[in-house]
């Protein structure tokens, strides 16, 4: 393995391991100036700096629905997938993810570097068109620092191409990266063009990276900022929840709703394809699915009742009974987000018991918690490639989000309640309980709105990527996963109830922090290694 900042500025003067480059407009260029000179050979390099990594096509170590593996949420089975091992805490300084992902961040910086130091080369009529790829790249850079921040904490930080020897960079404090960034952006959402895109949905334009930012002020604790750029979203009008929230992961309102602000769909994976079912669904018959991430018990019971209660705080039943019957009295979003033991699909009753089952817990592509993801697995796709359309930012995180940041400043104003309401509302919650506004929530300590809105973020996103995140800035991760994975809940002969035992995992006070790998350490001397590996 070279230096990931050699391995990067090698990459960036010969591109060759960058599709676009492969399909270049002169077969015959060989250097990176012979091919960066037009606006296609622009549009180029940006929609592959977003394919390798933000919108990949089918790889499952980068996909935002496989993510939630990482989490109490989700059981993930492969082991090259990086996943299972983040969860399960098997992990060490010489994880093969840990080396993978920073030298993939680390590359497209490099990578980015070098065609904002060279924007102006490229011949366009139209300069307004160089300016919006500028903003765009430049947005894309925030958000591997972002992310790389985010993961190791205290990192390098570049933003012009660098010689090996610049590149020798001691690393920054992650306050100061976060702040230059949080800066950076400001200035990148002051250039970016408003509204929807017609095509390349998947661009930024100044509400999606204001969503993306928000995303990363939240995460980090920048409070104030967060609920500001929620805000003006909101106030932007350009968006809306869908009216059915099961619809929304389905094809009846993918492709056709005002809730996704930035848009996964066949032009950003630029193939014929998209591979959710897959990877999220049931080995059905002889159908394609995988079941490569699965939700775990643990996410099961987190939905609230009907009334917007904890299913071990609700006067109606017990938490048993919820235990051993997920549908009774719970939260619409369960059901149109998870399928198990006795759900119907494709007209069929799912019996995961049944050893003749393709669907039997013990079969390499069945569930081994006994439940399956019904957002992103459409039906349709059982037995065909599908072209599902993913949001990849939406609405309701932008209203979520408001009101986190105003809970967490202790300024649960109207509109932070309204937000939660409309949410709730959308999902289908009976708001003769669940209204937020309604007198039995006005005593509500601040640490009650907290488990109230961890709790929504935790079931409106299921699936979606969110969880991993969530346990680790809200500093919960070494609580939920240093407990078994579970899945499905039976009572058995002897009348003693019973879970799906999935596998132990462990979560050490170290691990909020990736470690860097120890390959890089022997290569980037300046490079220091987190606390506890």
């Amino acid at each position: 393995m070279k230096m990931k900042f050699v391995y990067m500025i090698s990459l960036v003067l010969v591109l060759t391991s960058c599709e676009s480059f492969l399909d270049k407009r002169d077969p015959t260029a060989t250097t990176f100036e012979e091919f960066f000179n037009t606006e296609a050979d622009l549009q180029r390099v940006t929609y592959s700096s977003y394919l390798d990594f933000f919108t990949p096509r089918d790889n499952r170590r980068l996909l935002f629905y496989m993510k939630d593996g990482r989490s109490d949420d989700a059981y993930a089975r492969v082991e090259g997938d990086h996943h299972l091992r983040i969860a399960n805490g098997n992990i060490n300084a010489n994880t093969r993810a840990f080396e993978y992902y920073y030298t993939l961040h680390m590359k497209h910086v490099g990578r980015i570097n070098m065609y904002i130091a060279n924007i102006d080369k490229p011949y366009l009529e139209n300069e307004a068109v160089r300016q919006k790829y500028k903003a765009i790249l430049e947005g894309l850079r925030v958000w591997h620092y972002f992310e790389a921040t985010t993961r190791w904490g205290d990192i390098p930080f570049l933003l012009e191409p660098a010689t090996v020897e610049e590149a020798k960079q001691p690393p920054l404090p992650q306050t100061e990266v976060l702040d230059r960034l949080f800066e950076m952006s400001d200035d990148i959402i002051s250039r970016l063009p408003s509204g929807e895109y017609s095509t390349d949905k998947h661009f930024f334009n100044k509400e999606s990276f204001k969503t993306l930012v928000m995303r990363y002020a939240l995460y980090h604790g920048r409070y104030e900022r967060a609920a500001r750029l929620a805000q003006e979203v909101m106030e932007s009008g350009r968006y809306e929840l869908y009216p059915n929230y099961g619809d929304l992961f389905q094809y009846a309102g993918a492709s056709s709703n005002k809730e996704f602000i930035q848009h996964h769909n066949l032009e950003a994976v630029g193939a014929n394809n998209t591979w959710s079912f897959r990877d999220l669904g049931p080995h059905f018959r002889t159908g394609t699915g995988q079941s490569y991430s699965v939700p775990t018990k643990a996410l099961v019971d987190a939905y609230w009742t009907l009334q917007g209660r904890p299913i071990d705080n609700c006067p109606e039943h017990t938490k048993e009974e919820y235990e051993l019957d997920p549908k009774l009295n719970r939260d619409p979003r369960y059901t149109a987000s998870i399928m198990g033991h006795g759900d119907i699909f494709y007209g069929e009753e799912i019996d995961i018991y049944n050893t003749q089952s393709p669907m039997y817990y013990q079969n390499v592509r069945a569930s081994k918690s006994g439940y399956w993801y019904r957002k992103f697995v459409p039906e349709e796709d059982a037995f065909r490639n599908g072209n599902l359309v993913f949001g990849l930012s939406r609405y309701a995180e932008v209203l979520l989000t408001y009101a986190e940041a105003k809970i967490m400043q202790n300024d649960i104003d109207e509109l932070a309640k309204d937000c939660i309401n409309q949410v709730r509302r959308r999902a289908g919650l009976d708001m003769d309980y669940a209204d937020v506004k309604l007198s039995a929530y006005s005593a509500y300590t601040q640490q009650q709105w907290i488990d109230l809105i961890r709790n929504e973020r935790r079931t409106e996103f299921a699936g979606e990527g969110f969880r991993y995140d969530d346990i680790i800035r809200w500093r919960i991760a070494a609580d939920v996963l240093s407990k078994p994975a579970l899945g499905h809940t039976r009572v058995m002969s002897n009348g003693q109830k019973q879970s799906l035992h999935i596998e132990n995992r462990t979560f050490a006070p170290h691990n909020y922090l990736w470690p860097h790998h120890a390959l890089q350490l022997k290569i980037e001397p300046d490079l220091v290694q987190n606390p506890g590996y």
